[in-house]
């Protein structure tokens, strides 16, 4: 996220929201992004699931996870034209120190997101025990998520006809 801050800093915010082309197509790109990992995720569940059974301890790398979470982060317009449209309220616009201003308030942001989605995933890592102690389960929540990612790709993708 703090990417999306540093872009509306320096001006991708209003080319987002004066280019309707541009916009259109980052919400495609970040629609079809979701889509793919939700195919992925369905189409490795049975291999995913054993995989969890067999070795507990693993996971993925910390690399990995921050790629996947910087493409779904990125690709999302919508967070751009929301920090494009909340950030400039809380700017001294009489200094000379706008951008600063901008790129200090995405930090802010950042670091609150961090506490929250890591005390998510702490909570998260407690269910995985119960989870990983069935293999149906297993499968069944990895094509659970595949097809929640793969909605919510669609409906990314679909909400520029629905809402214009």
């Amino acid at each position: 996220m703090f990417l999306v801050s540093v872009l509306v800093a320096f001006g991708l915010g209003p080319l987002l929201q004066s280019s309707l082309l541009f916009y259109n197509g980052v919400q495609w790109a970040g629609g079809l992004y979701l889509i793919y990992l939700g195919y992925s995720a369905i189409k490795a569940s049975k291999v995913d699931a054993q995989g969890m059974q067999k070795a507990e301890d693993i996971k993925p790398s910390l690399f990995t996870s921050a790629i996947n979470g910087f493409w779904v982060g990125a690709l999302n317009p919508k967070s751009i034209v929301f920090f494009a449209a909340i950030l400039p309220a809380f700017v001294d616009q009489e200094k000379d120190t706008v951008t600063q201003q901008l790129l200090i308030l995405g930090l802010i942001f950042c670091v609150i997101a961090f506490i929250s989605d890591g005390t998510y995933g702490l909570l998260a890592g407690t269910a995985r025990q119960w989870l990983s102690s069935d293999i149906n389960r297993l499968i069944f929540m990895r094509r659970f998520g595949g097809a929640v990612m793969i909605g919510l790709g669609v409906f990314t993708i679909s909400s520029i006809y629905i809402f214009g």
